[in-house]
């Protein structure tokens, strides 16, 4: 059976990420901060007949996610797909100069090194896997392409980064498709009730990647299944 791990599944993207992916036949493994929301996920997954564990984990904190990675070793000898989706935004659409340097610092912990501590946290579980995927989940904010707009700068420029990260990651790991994804703007607690995309439109091309993709898709940044610039 191929296992999928998804972080900050307990709620928006993640969680229908990590319900789809449990309907294509994946062993899915929940990871959140908030236990009691993960567990409720993963326990919904198991309700409809599908197969989930919870682990707990903070991706800001490098001793939880040392140990998640020891958890997880117990329950499968391999992990297929890792999918980075948590992350947080802190800052409003205050100018660059006005953003104090402890939100910068926590925005980039998560949001950047987050993702960067995770994989290399589960790269030996990914390395025995036949056709490894990381999908990290990033933002059209990131892009340097007509990505800057002035609207939340730490948190566009923390996934500015994790498209570095994204890239970086493809030519250390060349055995594994390892692609990061603009979901657009969703309905969620941080998109808000405005935004015009449902959570099932974000997490379609992230789960495209996770199960349908060609494993030599890799390095590249998408939305809606199509290649878009960094």
């Amino acid at each position: 059976m191929k296992t999928a791990l998804v972080t900050g599944a307990s709620k928006g993207i993640g969680r229908e990420v990590a319900l789809q992916l449990a309907v294509k036949g994946f062993q899915v493994f929940v990871c959140a901060r908030n236990t009691d929301a993960g567990t409720e996920t993963a326990r919904a997954i198991l309700s409809r007949g599908g197969k989930a564990a919870f682990l707990e984990m903070d991706v800001a904190n490098p001793g939880v996610v040392s140990e998640a990675a020891r958890n997880l070793a117990k329950h499968t000898d391999h992990l297929d797909v890792l999918i980075n989706n948590a992350a947080i935004k802190l800052d409003g659409d205050a100018e660059m100069l006005a953003m104090s340097e402890a939100v910068f610092q926590e925005t980039l912990q998560t949001n950047t090194m987050g993702p960067w501590r995770v994989c290399k946290a589960f790269s030996a579980l990914l390395a025995r896997s036949k056709a490894p995927r990381i999908i990290n989940v990033s933002s059209g904010g990131g892009q340097l392409a007509d990505g800057a707009g002035g609207w939340a700068p730490a948190y566009c420029i923390s996934k500015t980064a994790l498209n570095a990260v994204t890239s970086q990651l493809a030519v250390a790991m060349p055995n594994a498709a390892i692609n990061s994804v603009c979901p657009g703007w969703v309905r969620t607690d941080m998109g808000g009730n405005e935004a015009p995309r449902s959570v099932q439109q974000g997490a379609d091309t992230i789960v495209w990647l996770a199960s349908e993709a060609p494993q030599s898709l890799t390095g590249k940044f998408l939305r809606d299944r199509q290649i878009i610039p960094w």
